[in-house]
């Protein structure tokens, strides 16, 4: 399943789950999901998720192995290392 990991100023982190895709639409950013899971927003794709552009710090798409972990870590509690380094970041 795709996802993104917004960090926001204040540094919180948002986790945008079956989203392939994502882009600034006026003062907002905007995250897509397609049918065929292309990386492309096109008028086929369906909004997600959407948070102001100036409230975002970084976007960072994860990967099958980065979900397993944050998954594994949020069960026991923990904070995954991938999420660690990007709040320190």
């Amino acid at each position: 399943m795709p996802s993104f990991e917004v960090t926001l100023k204040d540094r919180t982190v948002e986790q945008v789950s079956d989203a392939h895709a994502y882009q600034q639409e006026g003062q907002m950013t905007t995250f897509f999901r397609n049918d065929e899971c292309r990386n492309v927003v096109d008028s086929w794709s369906s909004r997600v998720f959407s948070v102001r552009t100036a409230e975002v710090l970084m976007i960072r798409q994860l990967g099958d192995d980065e979900l397993a972990e944050l998954a594994t870590a949020r069960g026991h509690g923990l904070r995954a290392p991938a999420l660690l380094r990007a709040v320190e970041a």
